[in-house]
């Protein structure tokens, strides 16, 4: 899946959502060590960003940012694409590798971890890229067991969460219109995705405190951001990336100018838009 999203790297790296503070410490939470994560397509980390419209970091970073602080989790964050982790940040407690697709046992345990030395396994939005009976089978070896934690989340498309009904529920409806245009292009996994994670593959036991499952557990995180940066966004889309290659644009003229209009409805340049995000967490328990 790399080919996907490496020719977009840095679009990737500047526009991608982050995720909200609730949700790392709901992970933490349920996990009893603190010395190990594996961030498994960890991507381009997404360094931090001092501007006016809050894209300030996600995926490995800010999770290896809460946990150095708040845990000091030591990290290793993996991706099958080069020129991804190439705009990873560079952390005192991280370590970045280039892993491929379907990495042998052997070297997962010496470029990754040792089998049993790992707390949690984290899966920022790319599970469902994942060929998923081979990293399962890869989590389940490297896990403390009983008692590692594995947390994979995705997010859903957003949506406008400004004080201005009208025009949200407008650049929403225009939005998810130009999204069912472009499902021709999404890889079918992408559907998990718009499942919220439900229906996903998940052989893992719920982590306790109550909880008689795996999830989804539903969170949210707000951006505040400019049209350009939006569109930065879309362009990130690995559908955006196939359609280009089959010579169609998505992003017309005329629809970045209905997305001008819808945008600027209520005079503003800037607008909130919410991210629900979907957790499955569960941990190895003690395999036979």
């Amino acid at each position: 899946m790399a080919d996907l999203f490496h020719r977009q790297a840095k679009n990737y790296a500047e526009s991608r959502p982050t995720y909200p503070e609730e949700l790392y410490e709901f992970i933490a939470s349920k996990t009893p060590n603190h010395d190990l994560v594996w961030d498994a397509g960890t991507g381009s980390g997404q360094a931090a960003k001092s501007n006016s419209y809050s894209f300030s970091y996600c995926f490995s970073y800010v999770f290896v940012l809460f946990m150095f602080l708040i845990l000091q989790f030591e990290e290793v964050g993996t991706d099958t694409s080069q020129e991804q982790l190439d705009y990873a940040p560079k952390l005192p407690n991280v370590r970045y590798q280039r892993t491929p697709p379907n990495i042998p046992m052997s070297e997962l345990e010496s470029s990754v971890a040792p089998s049993g030395t790992v707390d949690l396994v984290t899966i920022a939005a790319a599970l469902h890229w994942f060929d998923l009976p081979t990293f399962y089978q890869q989590v389940k070896q490297v896990l403390k067991k009983p008692h590692g934690v594995i947390a994979a989340w995705t997010y859903t498309i957003p949506e406008a969460n400004d004080d201005y009904p009208l025009a949200n529920e407008k650049f929403d409806a225009l939005f998810r219109q130009f999204y069912a245009d472009s499902q021709p292009y999404w890889n079918p996994a992408r559907k998990l995705t718009d499942d919220k994670f439900r229906g996903i593959d998940f052989p893992f036991e719920p982590v306790g405190d109550g909880a008689n499952h795996t999830g989804p557990f539903e969170f949210t995180t707000d951006w505040v951001i400019d049209l350009e940066s939006f569109l930065t966004f879309i362009r990130s889309w690995s559908a955006y990336q196939t359609a280009k290659e089959k010579g169609v644009e998505l992003l017309r003229d005329d629809v970045v100018e209905s997305f001008k209009r819808a945008w600027s409805e209520d005079g503003v340049d800037q607008r909130v838009v919410k991210t629900p995000i979907y957790l499955r967490i569960g941990k190895v328990g003690n395999l036979e």
